[in-house]
């Protein structure tokens, strides 16, 4: 039997234990290049152990509710950050680390513009957009040695949206 998650919005103070929330919200830091664009300054800390900070691309297949949730990974040795390289929403799941294994997670629906950068270890899902062509540019860790650990559910989650939610 599966468990059910219903999506929320995502904001700053919700996500904040999980790590941060990337947009243009609030006034810009300052103006620069003539005054034709505005700075949003430092939205990010890029936490990186034995290794560097490198920019990747990603390009996921789209995914359609509800999400069934069966495994989530973590990267002790830095942050990851999710940049959309398009203007669609996308679905970000996180949990809690308790006793070294995810806790109850939770499922976001970004607006459109907004990515997110994990804090270094957070426990998440898999990148999970609901477009095509689920493009993003990634900033993570570069280096030797080992990054990823993985968690599988014995139970799954299921993800759904508020008006399943509703109509459930």
């Amino acid at each position: 039997m599966s468990q059910n998650i219903y999506i929320e919005p995502l904001t700053a103070a919700a996500f904040a234990p999980y790590g941060d929330v990337l947009d243009t919200s609030g006034a810009p830091d300052k103006m620069i290049n003539q005054g034709m664009c505005e700075r949003y300054h430092h939205r990010a800390t890029i936490d990186i152990v034995n290794g560097a900070a490198g920019i990747s691309i990603f390009k996921a297949t789209p995914r359609s509710f509800p999400i069934y949730l069966d495994m989530m990974e973590r990267h002790p040795e830095g942050t990851q950050a999710f940049l959309p390289m398009n203007f669609d929403a996308f679905v970000v799941i996180v949990a809690p680390d308790v006793n070294g294994a995810p806790g109850v997670p939770r499922a976001f629906l970004t607006a459109a513009g907004q990515g997110v950068s994990y804090n270094r270890g957070t426990w998440h899902g898999v990148l999970t957009p609901l477009h095509a062509p689920g493009l993003f540019a990634v900033v993570d860790r570069i280096g030797e040695g080992p990054n990823l650990e993985e968690h599988w559910f014995e139970t799954p989650f299921i993800i759904k949206t508020k008006h399943e939610y509703t109509s459930n």
